[in-house]
């Protein structure tokens, strides 16, 4: 009988050899949810065997890893700015790149005069950053969309857990155009993470994110085709001194910018994420016009 030690160094080097950039992190990781354990756990109890129940599950899952499944998926959460979400195959995984959004849009909204500033994550998928500038804002009053009706309901349930029923305000929406007769108000700063690989690129992305919804993932010939759109009806959805924050690939910044001064924002600016690329790029709507 293997020790979980002896487990976890297999099944890394499974994983190496399926080509997985990150084997022993995700061998933990797995490990750690078949026995509803800490990776801390497994570290201390490392000499220990590994029941066979435990070890037959924990191959089964380090196969459809080394398949391509994500972690996220497989274990059913990701951790995102110090929460733990839950995720399906119906949403996007929360990214750490993404928190780069989640910090612009904190430091926006703590220079803002207006309280309670009212936010729009537009494009929520698993409700990752409307709930975490809800949960770090608590002022604000957060509104979140999604085109999928399915992962408006993973956001919701998520919303629910950690922040408790009728925290959020959650609608369908294909960008601005809301379902029924939601009636938008003015929102002092939206957010969004959209569809932003150009579609011929989709089949070159690793397995583990083509995995992922394809409506998250799309962004057109170029890309930019969500984006585009979204930066031109942003500023008539904005209040006065409003701000539009876009995360997308650091090589589409430049023309992000290009589109947000062509729109008749000012003040544009880019955030760059922990690896010093630019992820986020942000600008205002002017106090008049």
């Amino acid at each position: 009988m293997a020790t979980i030690a002896q487990a976890i160094a297999e099944s890394a080097r499974q994983l190496r050899g399926a080509g997985v950039e990150t084997p022993s992190l995700d061998a933990a990781l797995l490990l750690a949810h078949t026995l509803k354990q800490s990776r801390e756990y497994l570290f201390a109890r490392g000499d220990e065997p590994l029941p066979q129940d435990a070890a037959r599950a924990f191959r089964a899952l380090t196969a459809r890893r080394a398949s391509g499944e994500c972690v996220a998926y497989l274990t059913g959460k990701k951790e995102f700015y110090g929460l733990m979400f839950t995720v399906s195959p119906d949403v996007l995984v929360p990214q750490p790149d993404t928190e780069t959004l989640v910090d612009a849009a904190l430091a926006f909204l703590k220079r803002l005069e207006t309280r309670p500033p009212r936010v729009l994550d537009l494009g929520t998928g698993s409700g990752a950053v409307a709930i975490t500038l809800k949960y770090r804002f608590p002022g604000a009053e957060v509104w979140a969309s999604d085109i999928s009706e399915k992962a408006l309901s993973a956001a919701r349930a998520n919303a629910d857990r950690l922040l408790g029923p009728g925290a959020l305000r959650f609608f369908r929406a294909d960008l601005f155009q809301a379902d029924g007769d939601e009636a938008l108000p003015a929102f002092d700063l939206i957010v969004s993470n959209p569809p932003y690989v150009p579609s011929g690129a989709l089949a070159a992305l690793p397995k583990e994110v083509r995995c992922q919804p394809a409506l998250a993932l799309d962004g057109g010939p170029s890309g930019l085709r969500v984006i585009e759109a979204l930066v031109r009806g942003a500023r008539a959805r904005l209040a006065p001194g409003g701000g539009l924050l876009v995360e997308a690939a650091p090589s589409q910044m430049g023309a992000i910018r290009a589109l947000l001064s062509e729109a008749g924002f000012s003040g544009t600016r880019v955030w760059r994420d922990l690896a010093g690329r630019e992820r986020v790029a942000g600008a205002s709507r002017g106090v008049t016009g």
